[in-house]
């Protein structure tokens, strides 16, 4: 990792463009690499389907790879399974409890025209007890999504929080061309990779991605003009609409949580700093008035705070301040020498953040309350973490054996996951709001 001296800084923070010199195309798939020994145990029983027909997605193996990634559970192997019923009258609670499991899922599916049903059904081993039982009813195209709807169900019941397996996730790859060229791709997925879609192509860095809160545009930073500026994109449409297109730097949107504002980064006055733009009608207030380089804005989940990355200390530091302006900044970060690129939780209590100590990046977790930091992963190169709509769990970018992946760690850093691609390398996760 390069030095932090105040002009790369700048360059680091804002434009962070050496970072997409090496990124290819990606395609994205779950692998488990740490896991807590201290899971529930849960069994999770293939389906039965309709005889003959030729599925494009395994339900059962889908919810056991959203269980199994969560870090709450620990699914038993499909050749461990001393029986393998699929109707409540068909479990016999003694075969399961053998095999030591706290919880059984089990499911059939049916078919009526071209839509499927899709039976599920839980139980508690111990209290030899059904605990929830739910039936959906889509296309063949939506398997896999119900099977994750499933798979949150499930979560809810056993943690008492809600799952995230049907949130979507948006990244930046892009493909190398001839005369070492690339071809940049803004894209979404759900949260594990699959069923990716490009909503955005150029020939120029695409960067910073950022969902609406309610998940149906995303800002980024795009240079296709061959100039940084501010793009907002309808989803459904895939409408475009440039909102920021000052001179210098047009960088970090982050949006406010009513989704009428954007917090961005400028440099148009000379220095980089923090703005407030209203989208009805594209109106700007400026709220640091800083000698530094403030950028990375964040806003807090009730709309009242901005966090941000400034190195008026000297190094990157995260900072607060009210977002109507109305009051100074305050440093919240103090352990390491570098802190950058936080955000919040969904509840407003801890900050995700890339923590640096002696040139070692990881991806660490700020306490409001106590103000201690957490380190959640090894480094040394990890950075633009996201939080779950849950705030359980973290995506971020990780460099692995010369390659850019993506990764997922849990707020206690004990599960890890590596979201792999079949070559090449991707960067800037976001993790959208609940669908």
């Amino acid at each position: 990792m390069i030095k932090l001296t105040r002009k790369i800084s700048l360059f680091l923070l804002c434009l962070n463009l050496a970072a997409y010199s090496h990124l290819l195309r990606a395609e994205l798939t779950i692998e488990i690499t740490e896991g807590v020994q201290t899971a529930h145990k849960i069994a999770v029983v293939p389906f039965a389907t309709p005889q003959g027909e030729k599925l494009n997605a395994d339900i059962a193996q889908i919810i056991a790879d959203d269980l199994a990634g969560s870090g709450y559970f620990k699914v038993l192997e499909r050749g461990s399974m001393l029986t393998q019923p699929t109707q409540p009258a068909q479990v016999k609670f003694r075969n399961w409890a053998a095999t030591g499991q706290d919880y059984l899922v089990i499911g059939f599916m049916t078919k009526d025209n071209n839509l499927y049903h899709v039976q599920m059904s839980l139980f508690d081993v111990y209290k030899k007890e059904q605990l929830n039982g739910l039936r959906l009813t889509v296309e063949a195209s939506s398997l896999r999504m119900a099977a994750h709807r499933l798979s949150d169900v499930i979560y809810q019941k056993l943690t008492g929080v809600d799952g995230v397996f049907t949130s979507r996730i948006a990244y930046v790859t892009s493909v190398a061309e001839a005369e070492s060229k690339h071809r940049y791709h803004l894209n979404i997925a759900d949260y594990d990779g699959a069923n990716k879609v490009p909503m955005a192509r150029s020939k120029e860095p695409i960067m910073s991605p950022a969902w609406s809160p309610k998940g149906d545009k995303i800002a980024y930073v795009s240079f296709e003009n061959k100039v940084s500026e501010i793009i907002v994109q309808t989803l459904s449409t895939g409408e475009r609409k440039s909102v920021a297109r000052y001179k210098g730097i047009n960088g970090s949107p982050a949006w406010s949580p009513d989704g009428k504002k954007l917090a961005i980064t400028l440099s148009k006055d000379g220095n980089s700093d923090i703005y407030i733009l209203t989208l009805t009608d594209l109106s700007l207030r400026k709220l640091t008035k800083s000698w530094a380089i403030d950028t990375e804005a964040a806003w807090s989940p009730d709309g009242k705070q901005i966090l941000f990355t400034s190195d008026r200390g000297r190094l990157p530091q995260l900072y607060i301040m009210p977002s109507d302006g109305q009051g100074g900044a305050k440093r919240l970060t103090f352990d390491g020498s570098y802190n950058a690129r936080g955000s919040f939780s969904a509840d407003g209590k801890t900050v995700v953040m890339v923590q640096g100590v002696q040139g070692n990046y990881r991806i660490a977790v700020l306490d409001l309350a106590t103000g201690g930091s957490h380190v959640l992963t090894n480094g040394p190169q990890d950075e633009s973490p996201s939080f779950a709509p849950n705030g359980q769990t973290v995506i971020y970018a990780r460099r692995k054996l010369n390659k850019e992946i993506l990764s997922t760690v849990t707020l206690d850093g004990v599960t890890k996951q590596d979201i792999r691609h079949t070559s090449g390398m991707v960067r800037e996760p976001a993790w959208s709001p609940r669908k």
